[in-house]
């Protein structure tokens, strides 16, 4: 009725809503209780958060980050109020393996076996190749994930899946983490990390090489979740013209976004950045 009453009578509305016009006018006075006023406030909060993390988080992310800013409330009423305005995290989608593990290099020992755990940095690293689609055709990546804090610590984008991705992407890792040795380094079993220009590089620095059982996407599955949470937050849903635009895109997921702003819940809702400058 309020937002009509410039074009109908008051009264006309009343009747035809069978509404009384008091009860009307009771209801245009009447002032938001506290509950009311502190949910709208809450809104606003959450709504800021959903939008500045570009849908990306649900509501245990949301609550967490709102008890950080010191706002007291449970996962409940966040799930609760998000559901009203009809805010959901992006959803998931099924994404294929890449890299080709049908050949006849050397393979290595498993050396991981499902032990994702880490006490410190650069004890264990993983690697992965996923893909993005650009109306310019594939662009694929290549990333090494510290398992102690989550962190991307290398990665390199291509137009190709070749050995080289997996070599620049390693490249990086050794640079920023200054050359570390004996750290066990696990991947799948495709041709470009079985390839002897990726090994001699591994021999080269140290490095202990560990591989999945062909076929056993558990046995990289920290690495299958990061890519999961890639493509949902990052790449599903978007349409990318070009390599370089797709490009531009992921170096701000990875750089800006994930390792130093996304909570993780796997870090007792710490960023893999702060998750590390505690041990620092």
């Amino acid at each position: 009725m309020e937002k009509y009453s410039q074009e109908f009578p008051i009264r006309l509305m009343a009747k035809v809503l069978d509404v009384s016009v008091s009860g009307y006018y009771s209801w245009l006075t009447r002032k938001p209780s506290q509950s009311e006023q502190y949910n709208q406030l809450l809104s606003d909060k959450i709504g800021t958060l959903f939008f500045k993390h570009h849908r990306r988080y649900g509501s245990p992310r949301i609550t967490k980050a709102l008890n950080n800013d010191g706002l007291k409330v449970n996962k409940k009423r966040v799930a609760r109020l998000m559901r009203e305005q009809g805010w959901r995290a992006k959803a998931s989608k099924r994404y294929k393996a890449t890299t080709n593990s049908h050949h006849d290099l050397p393979v290595a020992p498993n050396l991981l076996k499902q032990n994702f755990t880490a006490s410190a940095p650069n004890e264990k690293w993983a690697s992965d190749i996923t893909y993005i689609w650009t109306d310019e055709g594939w662009l694929y990546l290549a990333v090494i994930l510290d398992l102690y804090s989550r962190k991307i610590i290398g990665w390199s984008q291509s137009n190709r899946m070749t050995r080289q991705l997996v070599i620049d992407a390693l490249n990086m890792a050794l640079w920023r983490r200054k050359m570390p040795e004996k750290v066990i380094l696990h991947s799948d079993r495709g041709s470009q990390y079985c390839s002897a220009d990726y090994q001699k590089l591994l021999k080269k620095y140290n490095l202990r090489c560990s591989m999945s059982k062909k076929g056993d996407c558990y046995d990289n599955s920290m690495l299958e979740s990061w890519n999961h949470s890639l493509k949902v937050e990052a790449i599903h849903g978007e349409k990318f013209k070009t390599r370089d635009e797709a490009k531009a895109h992921i170096f701000e997921y990875i750089e800006l976004y994930y390792n130093r702003i996304r909570l993780h819940s796997g870090l007792g809702y710490l960023t893999p950045e702060q998750f590390e400058q505690k041990v620092a």
